[in-house]
């Protein structure tokens, strides 16, 4: 079962006040795929329609988790796409929904092996709590406390929107 937190209009309002945090002539962003990856693209565009250049790139964290030994022997991985050097840059990592912290963690690690940043600031569309590792948002468009055992996801098929579901809890 699934229900919808955020609409269309609630999402799109997050995503304006993100780009609103992000400012320079030069913003480095680099999404955390998949849906990290679309809400950096929203954000991109926002940017770029204010006339700031946006130097965009992509990780991909397969590698880089700490339950690679849990999810089977074929994760599925993506090409991580850095279109320029890191090193030295004030780098904003962009996620769609922030829980535990682990994705953040492996995403910082895969950035670290292209360079040095200056600086890495988090983005994210949801903040659900739950976090497991000391890592927090710069700029959080939504704030949801969501149970242990739901999902909340960003759904990109039409409208935007953010939905929480229930999972079954496994029985060991």
């Amino acid at each position: 079962m699934s229900m919808i937190l955020f609409d269309s209009q609630a999402v799109t309002a997050a995503l304006d006040e993100m780009s609103k945090a992000m400012h320079g002539p030069e913003v480095y962003l680099v999404g955390i795929h998949s849906g990290g990856a679309d809400v950096a693209d929203a954000i991109q565009n926002r940017l770029e329609s204010t006339g700031i250049t946006v130097l965009r790139g992509d990780l991909d964290i397969g590698f880089y988790r700490d339950d690679l030994d849990t999810i089977g022997p074929n994760p599925e991985v993506r090409p991580s796409v850095l279109p320029f050097d890191v090193a030295g840059k004030d780098i904003w990592l962009v996620d769609d929904v922030l829980y535990t912290g682990r994705t953040i963690r492996a995403a910082m690690d895969e950035l670290f092996d292209y360079g040095r940043p200056a600086s890495i600031r988090l983005a994210v569309l949801v903040d659900r709590g739950g976090r497991e590792l000391p890592i927090a948002a710069m700029c959080a468009g939504l704030s949801h406390h969501a149970p242990d055992d739901c999902t909340v996801e960003l759904v990109t098929d039409g409208a935007w929107t953010i939905e929480q579901r229930q999972v079954k809890s496994c029985d060991h």
